[in-house]
């Protein structure tokens, strides 16, 4: 490593996106997620657990909105 770095040229934030802009991954509790494939393997299909859950929680906003009113 250098003793000194020269960061005069240096553009603040460059690399920096908000918070808001980042895919943050969620991890499911164990049984939570045992459940939802043991579900949906049983359906036989073909079945995607990140688009089951996104819909899940859709349909919940949309429940909750309609309480809320």
């Amino acid at each position: 490593m250098k003793d000194e770095y020269d960061f005069s040229n240096a553009e603040q934030g460059k690399f920096c996106r908000p918070l808001e802009e980042l895919d943050i991954p969620i991890y499911l509790d164990k049984e939570v997620k045992d459940f939802f494939i043991q579900k949906l393997r049983a359906k036989g299909k073909q079945f995607s657990l990140n688009e089951t859950i996104n819909s899940i929680l859709k349909k919940d906003i949309e429940i909750s909105s309609q309480l809320a009113n």
